[in-house]
Formats: structure tokens, C-alpha cells, sequence
């Protein structure tokens, strides 16, 4: 039989076991349905009321003291949710378009070539250089920054998470670096071409015409028809876009606070969307869509035909000013560069 003093330390562990179940009793109450949380205020509504959480620190560095705020909020779900369906869905409608086109319509014929073998010089050395310069770096940049924003879902899975560990780490040097390669290149393009790419008079026929791809017709055309201007100026603008807010995110907030810093992020997303479906039209039309238009950028020239069939007021003006090139309207052979 126990005694009265050993009772005590045991009735002293019942009551500290009921005291610590009856609050959770209480807020499970099935009686009275009561929840003692439901007049407080949830994080989401003074988040919001507040603009922002922030406190006091001691270190040098003041924005460590901001810890969360609405922007902050909005730019993860942009670049969690929104962009990943905005650049899936971009990217897979111009590679689809472009294969319809294809299957459809096939490749555009080059003309036959010329009887003497005549070559005119389309592009020099240093605009050969500007262009493989710039796309090259760009094809980099764009595999890199896709890593991104899909590697996480589509790459990692297949590769294991230290794997896709090593690889965005090497990544994101190459994009850092190579991307000055790629501004490089641009600052080329723009010096180079900026005089040719000016709208004309024959650009508006041959956006009339559709530039001649669904009927097979050649509008006449500059150096450039407008097809090619409109793919120009959408790289000069999109790809100054894409270099200004890449060097506001290589030397993070020199210039902008954390707001500018998102803002910069969405500029830098949303042009390397866009670039990135202008330059696989580009591509398409560079290799499969058109006979000859690659040997252009290969060499530097092409057939005195294929500029006649699609640059025929290039060519033209090309025999009547170029000293090197006068012999095109006598017939006689013009030297191959």
C-alpha cells in the first residue's frame, strides 16, 4: 500500500500532464467550435497594410535589414509560375509555326546559278565576324538562362540534383562571361548595318507581298528586304534591352535598389524571350528555309543570280557604284571574294 509521500511527485505529473492537453482541448473544443487564432492577423493582410518587414540590424550592409515585401512576392511568382508558361509557350509556337511552314511550303529554291560562275561580295570579313560573334555567344546565353528558368523542373529530374548542381554553377559563369562577348558582337552589327537597315520605298511592296513566301515571287529589295530590317531592329532593340539589364545585374544594386533590381530582371526575361524566338526564325530561314542564304554568311558571297532573284536593287546599284564590280553589267566575270 502507498504511502501519502509517495503519492505526491505521481498526483504532481498528473496535474503538469493536464495543464499542458488542456489548451489544446480548448482550442479543439467540439462544443463551442471556438478558435482563439481566428481574430488575429494573418501574415498576407499586414504584409500588404505594411508594404514591407524589415528591423533593425548592426551590420554595414542596411538592405539585409529588409526581410520580405509585396514586390518581392510578385516577382517570385512571375519568375516561378508566369515565365515559365510565357517562354514554354512562345518558344514551342515559333518552333511548331516553323515546321508547319516547312512541311508545307518545303525550302525556297535558290535561282540557277550564274553560267560564268560569277560571285558578288555580300558581307566582309568584320561583318562576318560581328554576326558569328554574336550568335554564337547568344546561343550560349540563351541555353544558360533557359537552365534558369526550366532546369530545375525538366533538367534535374533526368540528371540528379548534384549533377544539375555542377552543370548551373558552370552555367552561370559562362553566361557572365560570355555575355560580354555577345555585347561585343552587337555594338559590331549596329556599326556595320545601322546605314542598310533604314526603311525604303521597296519595303513597304514587299510587306505587300508577303516577301514573296507564299507565292514564290521575289519583290525587289535593298541589301535588305524588310524582313531582314524588321529581324535587325528587333535584335538592336531587344539585345540593348537584354545588355543594359544584364550589366545592372552583373554589378547588383551599383545603381538600382531591390525594386530596380527586380524591375531589371523582368526587362532581361522578357527580351530574352523575344530575341530567342526572332532568332530561331532567323535560323530557320539562314539554313533550311532558303537555298544560298547561308553561303552568304559562310564565305562573304553569292551567286550573281541569287543577289539579282533577291536583291535585285541591291545588285543593281552594286554594278552602277562599284568600281569592282562594273564588269556585272558588261558580263564579264566578276572577281570572287
Amino acid at each position: 500500500m502507498l504511502r501519502a509521500p509517495r503519492l505526491v511527485p505521481v498526483l504532481a505529473i498528473l496535474a503538469m500532464l493536464a495543464g499542458v492537453g488542456a489548451p489544446a482541448a480548448r482550442a479543439a473544443d467540439p462544443m463551442t467550435g471556438a478558435n482563439p487564432t481566428a481574430q488575429s492577423v494573418h501574415e498576407r493582410d499586414l504584409l500588404n497594410a505594411l508594404g514591407k518587414l524589415q528591423g533593425r540590424i548592426t551590420l554595414p550592409d542596411g538592405k539585409a535589414s529588409l526581410l520580405e515585401q509585396p514586390q518581392g512576392r510578385e516577382y517570385r511568382g512571375f519568375h516561378e509560375r508566369a515565365l515559365p508558361w510565357i517562354g514554354g509557350i512562345v518558344i514551342l509556337a515559333v518552333l511548331a509555326g516553323l515546321a508547319a511552314f516547312y512541311l508545307v511550303k518545303g525550302r525556297i529554291p535558290a535561282p540557277p546559278r550564274d553560267p560564268g560562275g560569277r560571285t558578288v561580295l555580300r558581307f566582309s570579313a568584320v561583318e562576318r565576324l560581328g554576326h558569328w560573334l554574336t550568335a554564337t555567344s547568344f546561343i550560349v546565353l540563351a541555353l544558360t538562362g533557359l537552365n534558369y528558368v526550366f532546369g530545375k523542373r525538366l533538367l534535374m529530374p533526368l540528371v540528379g540534383a548534384d549533377a544539375f548542381a555542377g552543370w548551373s554553377h558552370w552555367s552561370k559563369y559562362a553566361h557572365n562571361f560570355v555575355a560580354w562577348a555577345f555585347m561585343a558582337g552587337l555594338l559590331m552589327l549596329i556599326v556595320s548595318w545601322v546605314r542598310d537597315n533604314i526603311p525604303d520605298r521597296f519595303d513597304v511592296a514587299w510587306l505587300r507581298a508577303g516577301g514573296g513566301f507564299l507565292d514564290g515571287s521575289h519583290p525587289p529589295a535593298e541589301r535588305f528586304n524588310a524582313g531582314q530590317k524588321l529581324m535587325f531592329w528587333s535584335i538592336v532593340i531587344f539585345g540593348l534591352a537584354l545588355s543594359a539589364s544584364g550589366l545592372l545585374m552583373l554589378f547588383p544594386f551599383a545603381v538600382l535598389d531591390i525594386n530596380g533590381m527586380q524591375a531589371a530582371q523582368y526587362v532581361h526575361a522578357i527580351a530574352a524571350v523575344v530575341l530567342i524566338a526572332v532568332i530561331l526564325a532567323h535560323i530557320y530561314i539562314g539554313t533550311l528555309g532558303m537555298e544560298g542564304a547561308f553561303e552568304a554568311m559562310e564565305s562573304g558571297s553569292v551567286d550573281l543570280n541569287w543577289a539579282r532573284t533577291h536583291h535585285s536593287v541591291w545588285a543593281a546599284r552594286l554594278a552602277r557604284d562599284d568600281p569592282a564590280a562594273r564588269a556585272l553589267r558588261s558580263g564579264s566575270p566578276a572577281p570572287a571574294e
